[in-house]
């Protein structure tokens, strides 16, 4: 899959319609991929991380939250897969300014959606360094 040019998507990014878009798609779009959305939200608050790192991070974010995209959200199962692959893309760009303080505030923003045995789920997505491995 090719990822489309995410930070054309910048504008569309908003703390407000990130919090609703999450609340709206949470339990379709799985504990992997609100995860990561946390990550980078997070991520995205740092006062560590670059303007260029946070740029894309919006970008994503905007995607995510954006109705218009590669694959339409509302197309079962493959919906959401543009949306995760463009997540973990971006993952692996800014893994460096993700702090075990970031994991640990998005971890426990799941609990708001999911049960602890999904949340099991996400325990090691990301236990490996993402940059090592290609996107």
């Amino acid at each position: 899959m090719e990822l489309p040019d995410f930070l054309s998507y910048k504008d569309k990014f908003s703390t407000s319609g990130f919090i609703e878009k999450i609340s709206r798609i949470a339990k379709r779009a799985g504990v992997k991929l609100v995860y990561s959305a946390f990550i980078l939200y997070y991520t995205l608050q740092s006062d560590k991380v670059s303007t260029k790192d946070k740029a894309i991070i919006i970008g994503a974010l905007g995607y995510l939250i954006s109705p218009l995209d590669l694959v339409p959200d509302a197309i079962p199962i493959a919906g959401l897969s543009d949306d995760m692959a463009v997540l973990f893309y971006v993952i692996h760009k800014v893994w460096g300014n993700v702090s075990e303080d970031i994991k640990l505030k998005a971890k426990e923003k799941l609990s708001k959606w999911f049960d602890d045995d999904e949340i099991e789920a996400i325990n090691h997505l990301f236990d490996e360094d993402p940059t090592d491995t290609p996107v």
